[in-house]
């Protein structure tokens, strides 16, 4: 987001940041959804939470008459900050929703020291999902309905993994502004954000132990300044080594990245 709906972010943001701070932070995420879906959905009530020409007090106020008694009062306070504020579109407004919800879900994680684990489980079902093409077709058919594809979801996690995790993947099923994977590492970065780590992708031809990936990550983290955390991917197509892809930097240390190197100089 940019200029005035980036503000409203912000101070959104900030809001959440304090009452999330003294509540029950995976409820606030979870109404905070609820809210979106059901701003989206109502065009009329968007349009007056987001109208220009209202005065914030006004906005503030409607949004506290349609939520009180619906919702906790943090999800009430948290919204209404947001409907107080400006924004470029309607669309930022429902979007910057689901982004504070997401917020809040992470912010539960940390609490319960799951952040690490929040973000590699995310990881390991996007890893599923891509690598099950019928399962793939099935949570992102759009013709299928939303709710039945979220309870699909549902189904496959429980017991798995923790409940942060279960319904930021649920939500991403539901995207309204990305694909299903796109939104998983959108929720990724959000977690690694909140550490103050970057997250790596390594792959590697056989999986690494706990030392090997302890030293790894202790070496890149040195290397780049920044807490690291990998998304290990064993695939046997690099043969040997490790190839590690940071943001935009390759570390290609893999068998075949060498003989494709070499094929490229006995060409040259």
């Amino acid at each position: 987001m940019r200029g005035i709906s980036a503000e409203g972010l912000a101070v959104s943001t900030e809001r959440l940041e304090s009452v999330a701070a003294a509540g029950d932070a995976e409820r606030l995420g979870a109404e905070l959804f609820s809210v979106a879906d059901l701003v989206s959905r109502e065009g009329s009530l968007r349009r007056a939470m987001t109208d220009p020409s209202a005065s914030s007090a006004a906005k503030t106020g409607l949004a506290r008459t349609v939520l009180n008694g619906k919702v906790a009062d943090p999800t009430v306070e948290v919204v209404a900050t947001a409907a107080g504020a400006k924004w470029s579109s309607t669309s930022d407004f429902v979007h910057a929703l689901e982004q504070l919800g997401a917020l809040a879900l992470v912010i539960s994680a940390e609490r319960a020291d799951q952040l690490s684990d929040l973000e590699d489980e995310l990881f390991r079902f996007g890893r599923v999902v891509a690598g099950n093409p019928q399962l793939r077709d099935a949570l992102t058919n759009k013709h299928a309905p939303v709710a039945h594809r979220q309870a699909l979801v549902s189904s496959l996690l429980e017991g798995k993994a923790t409940k942060p995790a279960i319904r930021l993947a649920v939500q991403a099923v539901g995207s309204r502004d990305h694909s299903f994977e796109t939104a998983l590492e959108d929720y990724q970065d959000l977690a690694a954000k909140r550490q103050e780590s970057v997250i790596a992708l390594v792959r590697t031809a056989i999986a690494l132990n706990e030392q090997e990936r302890a030293r790894l990550a202790d070496v890149l983290s040195r290397q780049y300044g920044r807490n690291i955390h990998l998304n290990v991917v064993v695939d046997p197509a690099i043969l040997g080594g490790i190839k590690v892809e940071l943001g935009d930097d390759v570390i290609d240390g893999s068998v075949a990245g060498r003989l494709d190197d070499a094929r490229r100089r006995m060409v040259g």
